[in-house]
């Protein structure tokens, strides 16, 4: 250990010296002035002056030499009190020196001290230690360049690590302790160094990383574990390191078949899974591989491998039977889609906002496909010769911009024959409520134009005769016999030829009536398919799809069933059933199937209840209300809705409000029209065909009930039908043993699904099972029976179509189980017959009826009543 003097030290020692030496050099002065003082004074006697002036010199002298003394008196007592300062001083500086030395000492890091010229000066006995084991060591006046040299070329030094953003440099040293080098710079302009012992923090924050590394790496194993995919991970020797159940799940193989000392290629030998593995041939660039296995028992597994950097790689494994069935589920929905439209009587086609074909039907194709094969991806401009394109332009703007267009336009077959085309094109909105397209509908209306003007030119032809008989009738009296049979003769033509057009307008409905059920039974099945998917989560971009495919069905289902309730109310086959029910069950089988439509529309729906009793017919009169409802949600931007009942004397004022844009009173009467519609101002356009309130007057008029509109522009609409009163008839009390179903809503619920089509059954399968109820499906009795023990199998509702095969009905089905069970099971017939036969058989059995196609909503509402307890 060096004690030498500090540069401070040696500063003031130097300081004290030359300030003695400079009194000392002061009194020597002071000494010589007074012996030549004396000596004068000594001499100038010798030349005996006169007395005075002796006297006089003597007394001067005297005096200087007093002043002299006390000078020289002053400056020996500075020189005494320098002295002492000295002393004082340099025992200060000494004990500051040790002070010095002693706290070095106490600190438990290496101290060096070096000086303006970064020669070492000072150092402590802890950091003069580092050097024991060595041959070499640290000595005062050393520089900082030759101590790092000798601690280098010593082996002092084993490893140095150097970080810019940290406070120090670190070593580690010879004996495998770690120290961190801190400097400081003095006001001299020398440097203070510590080296600070952090062996400790070291080997911590290394037990730190390595139980770190140990929690990753079981973090990571169990992030595979509980991973839905099959996950292995290979070295580049090929051999797995990391895999999980659901792998060996996938793949078939033996938890104890696999480990880390076999290659992976070796242990898949065993597994009918095909090994996937990125080309080793580029592993300069990351390479992606997949592949889609089906076995032998349907299920289908998907198979990806990724290349790792380090030359290993993941190979993925994911069982995705349900979504390759769901895929196929949805073609075959296509194709049934496709089906119906290229059955019905009319050109159908789907064109995109880029103005090509998406969709068409076969009768669309032959009109316009002039030889080609498929007419799907063309462009309009294509597809039509450019004048026809130029006449339809105007039209298809009008479809773009969200507006329903409807306009009749005469075009040319293939043989050149001119007919006349009945358009409509109808806007498809997205999600967004942005145009994407429109659905086209073309109908050749060619015959009842044809009759329409040769009616028009008959009535011209009649009135022309008229007139030429009755300007010949003064002069040609006698001949009026054969004027008045001529007459009756055109007018017999009249009659015929408006006949003839009757009849032929009549044909056309009820084809529509009678094809209802083939339309409707497609639609159906693809409706509980969709509305299964929507309650799946399969991604953004699936979702999308199934919801785009959903509303697609929508509109066509509702321009499909528009077209044939109004064909049947033309044509006849809807009868009234009127009977007397009350209201309640009704109106809040209503309110409640309409208020979730009124939520996602941003609306409330306000609903007050009522008892009383009406005499009509309810499915009727629940279609009426149903289309005012629905216009009131489609145009009713903000605000609320009303759905309610006044008495009035002998009858009942059912009442729908809205605070929507309203009607102007002049129009009140014309949107009761097919095919009208009132557009408000700044709105767009919407889907409808303008048929709803069409609907509405046609089935008040086969009932007998009056329809009336109140509105202000503005404000709102208030629409109103008028029920009679009624009274109910005597209940018959049920059998006590009537099943009693669950008491949880649908959870649990066990369901027996009846239906001649398979896909029908699977797809109420897969919605049913979707609201939490234990299904099982059967194409016929004899089907259930196989399946199930009618006898003893619990079943708390029995969900069955009328139509079956073989001549069997749902109503003999239904008979059948009921007679071998000791309860009676609640029943829910599903169909597309409409005739009021049917309904009151199934009233009378205590059913309840469904038409086609089925709401998903309206489904699960009718579920919950027949389950829920009494």
């Amino acid at each position: 250990m060096n004690a030498s003097h500090s540069p401070a030290e040696t500063a003031l020692l130097s300081a004290k010296d030359q300030r003695i030496a400079t009194l000392e050099a002061e009194n020597e002065r002071l000494r010589k002035i007074r012996d030549a003082l004396i000596q004068r004074v000594e001499s100038g006697v010798a030349h005996k002056p006169d007395p005075y002036a002796a006297f006089e010199h003597s007394v001067i002298l005297a005096e200087q030499v007093r002043e002299r003394t006390e000078a020289l008196n002053r400056a020996m007592e500075e020189l005494k009190a320098s002295n002492k300062a000295v002393n004082r001083a340099r025992e200060e500086a000494e004990t500051t020196r040790q002070r010095l030395v002693d706290a070095i000492e106490s600190i438990a890091d290496g101290f060096v001290l070096f000086d303006q010229d970064h020669r070492l000066i000072l150092s402590n006995s802890r950091f003069n230690s580092y050097w024991r084991n060595t041959d070499a060591g640290a000595r005062p006046g050393d520089t900082i360049e030759q101590v790092r040299a000798k601690a280098l070329t010593s082996g002092l030094i084993v490893e140095e690590h150097t970080d810019p953003d940290a406070e120090g440099s670190v070593f580690l040293l010879s004996n495998q302790r770690w120290v961190q080098m801190t400097e400081r710079a003095t006001r001299e302009g020398g440097l203070v160094v510590l080296y600070s012992d952090i062996t400790d923090v070291k080997n911590s924050e290394t037990a730190r990383r390595e139980q770190a590394l140990a929690d990753k790496s079981r973090l990571l194993q169990a992030t595979v574990d509980n991973l839905s995919q099959g996950v292995v991970l290979v070295n580049p020797d090929g051999k797995p390191e990391i895999w999980n159940d659901q792998f060996l799940r996938l793949t078939g193989l033996p938890p104890g078949h696999v480990s880390t000392e076999r290659c992976l290629m070796e242990l898949m030998a065993g597994s009918d899974l095909p090994l996937l593995h990125p080309d080793t041939g580029a592993r300069d660039r990351l390479q992606f591989v997949e592949q889609v296995h089906r076995r032998t028992d349907g299920t289908v597994i998907e198979i990806k491998t990724h290349l790792m950097p380090d030359g290993g790689f993941v190979n993925t494994y994911t069982d995705i039977t349900e979504r390759y069935r769901y895929a196929e589920t949805l073609e075959q929905s296509e194709r049934w889609i496709r089906v119906v439209t290229d059955h019905v009587p009319a050109l159908i086609a789907y064109v995109g906002a880029d103005l090509t074909v998406q969709f068409c039907n076969k009768v669309y194709e032959a009109w316009y496909g002039n030889g080609r094969e498929s007419l799907l991806g063309l462009a309009l401009a294509e597809v039509h010769d450019p004048a026809l394109y130029d006449r339809l332009m105007p039209q298809v703007r009008q479809a773009l911009a969200g507006e329903s267009v409807n306009f009749e336009l005469e075009e040319a077959d293939r043989q050149g024959s001119l007919h006349y085309m009945l358009r409509s094109y109808v806007p498809n909105r997205d999600a967004r409520g942005e145009v994407v397209g429109f659905f086209v509908l073309i109908r050749d209306i060619t015959d009842r134009r044809r009759t329409a003007l040769a009616l028009e030119q008959a009535y011209d032809n009649l009135e022309r005769r008229v007139k030429e008989r009755t300007a010949a009738l003064t002069g040609l009296n006698n001949k009026l016999r054969l004027e008045i049979s001529e007459r009756a003769a055109v007018e017999a033509r009249l009659r015929d030829a408006k006949l003839e057009a009757e009849r032929a307008n009549l044909s056309k409905t009820k084809f529509l009536a009678a094809v209802s059920h083939d339309l409707l039974q497609p639609l159906n099945a693809a409706r509980l398919f969709t509305s299964a998917l929507l309650e799946q989560s399969f991604g953004l971009k699936a979702e999308s799809l199934v919801r785009s495919v959903s509303h697609s069905l929508d509109d066509v289902e509702n321009l499909l069933g528009t077209l044939v309730d109004i064909s049947k109310l033309d044509a006849g086959v809807i009868q009234p059933d009127v009977t007397a029910f009350d209201l309640r069950d009704l109106l809040n089988n209503i309110a409640r199937e309409f208020r979730q439509m009124a939520m996602s529309e941003g609306l409330q729906l306000d609903f007050v209840a009522s008892s009383a009793v009406v005499s009509s017919d309810s499915q009727l009169l629940a279609r009426i209300l149903r289309n005012f409802l629905t216009n009131a949600i489609r145009y009713t931007g903000r605000g609320r809705i009303l759905l309610g009942c006044r008495r009035q004397r002998n009858h009942v004022l059912l009442q729908v409000w809205d605070t929507g844009p309203g009607v102007p009173h002049d129009k009140l009467t014309e949107i009761f029209q097919e095919f009208k519609r009132i557009q408000p101002v700044g709105r767009q356009a919407d889907k409808g065909l303008g048929l709803g309130l069409a609907i509405v007057d046609k089935i008040a008029r086969i009932l007998g009930h009056e329809i009336t509109v109140e509105s202000v522009e503005g404000r709102g609409s208030v629409f109103s039908v008028r029920v009679p009163l009624g009274t109910l008839p005597v209940r018959v009390d049920q059998d006590d043993s009537v099943h009693q179903p669950p008491a949880d809503g649908l959870g649990g619920a066990r369901v027996w699904v009846i239906d001649n089509d398979q896909t029908i059954c699977n797809g109420m399968k897969t919605l049913l099972e979707g609201w939490g109820c234990r299904v099982l499906t059967a194409v016929s009795l004899v089907d259930l029976q196989a399946r199930v023990d009618l006898v003893s199998a619990p079943v708390d509702l029995i969900l069955v179509d009328y139509h079956l095969d073989n001549d069997e009905t749902g109503v003999d089905a239904v008979a059948a189980i009921n007679r071998v069970r000791h309860q009676i099971v609640p029943v829910l017939m599903i169909t597309a017959n409409y005739t009021n036969e049917l309904k009151k058989d199934i009233r009378d059995r205590g059913y309840l009826l469904m038409n086609k196609p089925v709401k998903p909503l309206k489904l699960r509402s009718a579920l919950h009543h027949l389950l829920s307890p009494l």
